[in-house]
């Protein structure tokens, strides 16, 4: 990799995140306030509230914020929504542009930068991503195309047309929607070219590329790694010897100050700690993945996620005696699924006496 490259991609972080990258992301959950999936402002706002102190970037509409399910004016709503909060609050939020038709990831960001920018944004990389930071915005997360068949080549060049426009960029590995995966030689391929290129998340479970990277391949130098994929979190840390930097957890919007502690146990040199902490997040996420996977509708993450929060928002007795929570289908979540969540925060330490909104 070129040092001109590696050094700008640098100054792009430094202008993005002065303090450096966060280590802990979350992917917002959207909250609704009926069955017909109208955002409730207010319960977003009180939500990030709550978790602004630990956690200062959110990727949102994400898939655990139903990205994939909602309409793109709703997808413009939120994220007018999410800024105007983030200003609020001092946070930063990585839009998510979950287009997976070939061409629509970089018209839908080009429109959206224009829009915040009032104009084209500005093609050298290091002002672009001044200029949208100081709008809150620290990049635009894309997908490959989705199409099994689809060439290596082919990934590559698509996923190339968006850091061509300038402004800061993310990829996503996430086979479970787009049917293939980002190989480590296009992701290597593409850091090498593109310093607005500074993230990559893995959802896939697989961890091909933080693989490669941590086998001491130099394309990968000062590129920024976030594991998406659950459970086991902190042996996935560079800290405990594994691939990762950090993670974006769709778990985060639960237990960000129990991943907050677990990341300092690992600075710290704790791994018992560190494990301890992780062993209990993982059991209630284990838990409450495995309930919200029989339901017939929605992202079982988003549903695991929301039936958690609203024990923490309400507390284990009231939240079982207040209507459950709304789904982007219409639907709201079982009763029973509360129950669990809030039995299982309880079995495994967490306290659920009060909640967040009291």
């Amino acid at each position: 990799m070129q040092p001109d490259i590696i050094e700008q991609r640098d100054e792009i972080v430094r202008a993005v995140f002065p303090q450096g990258i966060p280590e802990l992301w979350c992917p917002l959950l959207t909250h609704y306030r009926d069955e017909q999936a109208t955002l409730d402002d207010e319960r977003i706002r009180a939500h990030l509230r709550r978790l602004s102190p630990v956690v200062k970037t959110f990727l949102a509409p994400g898939s655990t914020g139903d990205g994939w399910e909602m309409s793109e004016s709703t997808q413009r709503r939120l994220v007018r929504k999410l800024l105007e909060i983030a200003d609020e609050l001092d946070l930063l939020i990585m839009i998510g542009v979950l287009r997976t038709e070939r061409g629509a990831a970089r018209e839908a960001i080009l429109e959206t930068a224009s829009e915040l920018l009032d104009g084209p944004p500005p093609r050298d990389p290091v002002a672009c991503a001044r200029a949208l930071a100081d709008r809150r915005v620290s990049g635009f997360t894309v997908t490959p195309p989705r199409g099994a068949g689809l060439t290596e080549q082919t990934i590559q060049d698509e996923l190339a047309s968006v850091p061509e426009l300038g402004v800061p960029v993310a990829f996503y590995q996430l086979p479970q929607i787009t049917e293939n995966e980002i190989s480590h030689r296009s992701l290597a391929a593409l850091a090498a070219e593109y310093p607005n290129f500074y993230l990559f998340k893995d959802t896939s479970g697989h961890d091909r590329v933080a693989r490669a990277a941590q086998d001491g391949k130099q394309e990968y130098e000062n590129l920024f790694l976030v594991r998406g994929a659950e459970l086991g979190y902190a042996g996935w840390h560079r800290g405990a010897g594994g691939p990762y930097h950090g993670f974006l957890l769709s778990t985060a919007n639960c237990f960000a100050s129990a991943f907050t502690e677990m990341l300092a146990a690992l600075e710290a040199g704790d791994a018992p700690k560190a494990k301890t902490l992780s062993d209990r997040v993982s059991a209630v996420a284990q838990e409450l993945f495995d309930a919200a996977g029989e339901l017939p509708y929605g992202n079982p993450f988003s549903n695991a996620n929301r039936a958690i929060d609203h024990v923490f928002a309400h507390g284990a007795e009231r939240a079982g005696a207040i209507p459950p929570p709304c789904t982007i289908s219409g639907n709201r979540l079982p009763s029973e699924l509360i129950a669990q969540a809030a039995e299982s925060l309880q079995r495994n330490g967490f306290p659920v006496e009060h909640g967040y909104l009291s």
